[in-house]
């Protein structure tokens, strides 16, 4: 093998090397919520070189990268057997998306992905596209996935290229290395997006939080968070869908909303992780915001603050598709250390750090959205004088 040949391909891992064992810090300013922290935790440039290079100098003298990696964002989450594992969207220059495990040693940086990436089986009716998985311990022992099938729309005219159904698709596995694929979930809906199961039982059944939508791209009479319930996961089969967390004018959420990751268990009911999206003139702005169910009725909200809760900033806000953030994966570990993994600008992966005490306190003391300005007015007035009347005791 040629001698020039072996240094490219060193120097080649030998950047890529410098760029995964880069450590991470946390920001130090922030809102006392959540701590952001400075680096992405993924990248297209952390996509392993045999996956994107020939490395043979027979096939590939000039040693040209051949199949090109454009991103790696929207990843599933979980603590494992005391790993970090994230199932991460990673998307070819060819437009198609594919999961592929990637492994932290402390969840903040790090990161790299596995030698090979998940190997999906098909259903018979094959995807063309599949995306933004969700990973699942359900207590019935399964590891779940729950993600985004995309097929051509078999009702599309002749010649149109563009539209596209989505369902959602279901996965199982224990090891995720062999995953097991289940029937697509069906349900009233036309179309499914940000198909989330329940971690535990209701009922005896398999909880769905679902967002039905009439088309592939707007929600049209469908739209908000949705709750059903499947007698089995073979196939799952949701009869009736209710929607518990509607779209609401003027507000975060006035276009489009859906679950992010399965909710958390807390004493105080479940906590609930979600993405909002409003117009702007500049196009559509993704935000993420809290809410919190009872423990005993997971449908029914029992706490929302106002607002978003994490919004793009800085750097975040530029990507393939600006002005985005999106969650499919948090994680608790042993600790109570919790890890909120969030992409920006459908490019690259990010991670916060916080504790469930903190999330809890922010869902149940933040004020609700009164819906009109003179509402906000109010509840902020509201905060000064209480502000002013304890500083005065400072004095």
């Amino acid at each position: 093998m040629p001698t020039i040949h072996v240094e490219k391909i060193r120097k080649l891992l030998a950047e890529q090397e410098t760029l995964l064992s880069q450590p991470n810090q946390p920001c130090t300013n922030g809102n006392g919520i959540y701590t952001r922290w400075e680096n992405p935790v993924l990248t297209a440039a952390h996509a392993p070189i045999i996956w994107r290079y020939d490395l043979n100098p027979a096939t590939n003298p000039l040693l040209l990268e051949r199949q090109g990696i454009n991103a790696a964002f929207n990843s599933g989450a979980i603590y494992h057997e005391g790993r970090y594992l994230l199932c991460v969207r990673v998307e070819g220059v060819d437009r198609k998306s594919f999961f592929a495990m990637a492994e932290s040693p402390n969840g903040v940086d790090n990161f790299r992905f596995w030698n090979y990436p998940v190997v999906l089986p098909e259903t018979e009716d094959p995807d063309i596209n599949v995306y933004d998985m969700r990973l699942v311990q359900h207590e019935d022992g399964w590891i779940y996935g729950q993600f985004c099938t995309e097929r051509r729309d078999h009702a599309a005219p002749p010649g149109d290229t563009s539209q596209a159904a989505a369902q959602g698709g279901l996965v199982r596995t224990r090891d995720f290395k062999t995953w097991e694929r289940l029937p697509d979930l069906k349900t009233p809906a036309s179309q499914q997006r940000n198909v989330v199961l329940h971690p535990e039982f209701v009922d005896g059944q398999y909880a769905f939080y679902t967002r039905p939508q009439d088309g592939f791209i707007d929600v049209g009479g469908g739209g908000g968070i949705g709750w059903g319930l499947s007698k089995k996961m073979e196939p799952a089969v949701v009869k009736s869908e209710k929607i518990i967390d509607q779209r609401v004018y003027h507000t975060v959420k006035e276009v489009k909303n859906g679950q992010g990751p399965a909710p958390l268990r807390t004493p105080e009911g479940w906590l609930h992780l979600a993405h909002g999206v409003r117009n702007t003139a500049a196009g559509l702005r993704y935000v993420l915001y809290m809410f919190m169910t009872a423990l005993d009725e997971p449908w029914r909200i029992t706490h929302a603050p106002a607002g978003h809760f994490l919004a793009p900033q800085g750097k975040e806000r530029v990507g393939d598709v600006s002005n985005v953030v999106f969650s499919c994966g948090w994680l608790l570990n042993e600790k109570k250390q919790l890890f909120i993994y969030y992409a920006s600008s459908d490019t690259r992966m990010h991670v916060a750090t916080t504790s469930l005490e903190k999330l809890v306190d922010y869902c149940c003391n933040t004020p609700e959205d009164g819906l009109r300005s003179a509402a906000s007015v109010q509840a902020r007035v509201a905060l000064i004088e209480q502000n002013l009347a304890f500083l005065k005791t400072m004095q």
